[in-house]
């Protein structure tokens, strides 16, 4: 997938957008493990794991919106 830096225009707060490659996004199979996987951890509140703002799709590719966290590029 890609991780952007966007700016939720409600709240007007930067978060981190993950999407996944169309091309990838094409296998149901796929998009269903990135949708449910995302479900997974915005059901999760730990200090050592990014909160889930936001899981959705868009033009048939599947995206969440996490926060954004300050730091060392990976």
């Amino acid at each position: 997938g890609l991780v952007f830096r966007a700016e939720d225009p409600h709240l007007r707060r930067p978060v981190a957008v993950k999407v996944m490659r169309p091309e990838v996004a094409a296998n149901p199979v796929a998009a269903d493990r990135f949708l449910r996987e995302a479900r997974a951890t915005a059901a999760v509140k730990h200090d050592h794991i990014v909160t889930i703002y936001r899981v959705g799709q868009d033009r048939g590719v599947p995206f969440l919106a996490m926060e954004f966290l300050r730091g060392e590029p990976l």
